[in-house]
């Protein structure tokens, strides 16, 4: 079966990414801490092929807006380290820093991927397409988008995709933007890590090829 682009397009708002769709949750409102410099932080951004809306107040917990926190760690400067029990990817920095994304992580632990990456490739406004595991697991959803979906406003994996390699291989794993900026902070993909389309844009221009990756087990082993 072959997917048109009118169809893809008629289809992103029901599709699901390599990330699964959730329902919108109404999360404690955050207006009273949404305030400089995240309202300018997570602004609509108009400079882009599509259209980026802001982030609304009461959209993502305060705790999951981006931030430079205090991270001591082993792992040198440049290097990105994913904690998906406490919801959080860091980029190392020096003086034991890091800046801290808020993210989504796999529904299910048996989703997400451990150990060590390389970001093997970049892509602005990534196409999508559902991996053969996805397709197995669930045919009748993922099938008829086998061939994939353009990218643009609607695809699931937003305006930004970092793609981990190991040992030369795709690991079928990306950390990327999100249609649904309510499921930051909780487990909802299908072993992906979704940031904030503002976050991922922001790491997308800190790290190159060839960026280490380190996902921490369930427990949140310190890195």
């Amino acid at each position: 079966m072959r997917i048109t682009r009118r169809v893809a397009l008629a289809g992103l708002p029901f599709a699901l990414a390599a990330c699964t769709r959730a329902d919108r949750p109404r999360p404690e409102s955050a207006a009273s801490t949404f305030g400089s410099p995240f309202l300018s932080m997570y602004a609509p951004v108009d400079t882009e092929p599509f259209p980026i809306p802001a982030i609304e107040p009461d959209q993502v917990a305060p705790e999951f807006l981006r931030r430079e926190v205090s991270y001591p760690t082993r792992e040198q400067p440049g290097t990105i380290v994913v904690d998906p029990a406490a919801r959080y990817a860091y980029l190392v920095l020096e003086g034991g820093r890091a800046l801290r994304y808020g993210i989504g992580v796999g529904k299910e632990e048996g989703f997400n991927f451990r150990g060590e990456a390389i970001i093997a490739r970049k892509a602005e406004w990534p196409g999508w397409r559902p991996t053969p595991d996805m397709i197995r697991r669930e045919p009748e959803r993922y099938g008829p988008l086998r061939e994939g979906l353009p990218g643009g406003s609607g695809n699931p994996l937003g305006p930004r995709a970092l793609y981990l390699y190991r040992d030369g291989r795709d690991t079928y794993y990306r950390l990327h933007g999100t249609v649904e900026p309510w499921t930051i902070g909780t487990m909802v993909s299908s072993g992906c890590v979704r940031l904030l389309n503002q976050d991922i844009i922001d790491l997308y221009r800190r790290v190159p090829v060839g960026t280490r990756v380190v996902v921490l087990p369930a427990g949140g082993a310190s890195a």
